[in-house]
């Protein structure tokens, strides 16, 4: 085994057994300690290859994220396309496939969306860079399966979509108001809701 390929192992193992603690106990309450007990890593190791608990975590945060968008990408294209309301449907239930497959990845995603350490708010954001991606790739297939109003032709449709993506999770922090979001199923619900709601509107004319 040649050094580049010793220092990858060594790479796999900490980021193995980070997931494992942080999917486990959560940012609070993880520690070095526990991470470098779990993957039977000395600290000497851990610190020769990231710089501590925060590096860690947003290590894999994106690694959570790049995982997500693959799994859900991956399906949505092998289903085609849907109409509307359906196509909105199944994308919120692969993710919540995806989670119920990988429990670790849920735990963590939960603690970055749902109760971030707010110094790590911006880097997480940051990191949602795949996930921001696949929900384009979403909305263009979505637009798809979309009887459009008169006025509204497909380019300004897609302007419309493009534009929900940076303000759509601060729209659910709102509507969402006072009522608790307790995990990813709850809050991919309400995302549902409130995207249905963008899309075909709240009145009839």
């Amino acid at each position: 085994m040649t050094q580049k390929e010793r220092q990858e192992r060594s790479r796999r193992e900490i980021r193995r057994a980070a997931m494992e603690e942080f999917g486990s106990r959560g940012y609070e309450a993880a520690t070095v300690d526990g991470i470098c007990g779990r993957g039977g890593i000395s600290k000497g190791m851990l610190y020769h290859y990231y710089t501590g608990k925060d590096a860690l975590f947003l290590l894999c945060v994106g690694d959570m994220f790049r995982s997500m968008a693959e799994y859900v990408g991956q399906a949505m294209e092998e289903g085609g396309v849907d109409s509307g309301r359906s196509c909105i449907r199944r994308f919120f239930s692969l993710r919540e496939r995806y989670f119920r497959e990988h429990s670790l990845e849920k735990a963590i995603f939960e603690n970055a969306m749902l109760h971030p350490p707010k110094h790590l708010r911006e880097d997480i954001q940051r990191l949602r860079g795949p996930v921001q991606e696949i929900n384009r790739r979403f909305l263009g297939m979505a637009l798809e399966g979309l009887t459009l109003r008169e006025g509204v032709d497909r380019q300004k449709a897609y302007r419309y979509l493009e534009s929900l993506d940076g303000a759509f999770f601060p729209i659910v922090e709102g509507y969402q108001g006072q009522k608790e979001i307790g995990d990813a199923e709850a809050l991919f619900a309400l995302s549902e809701e409130v995207l249905d709601m963008l899309l075909f509107g709240i009145a009839r004319e």
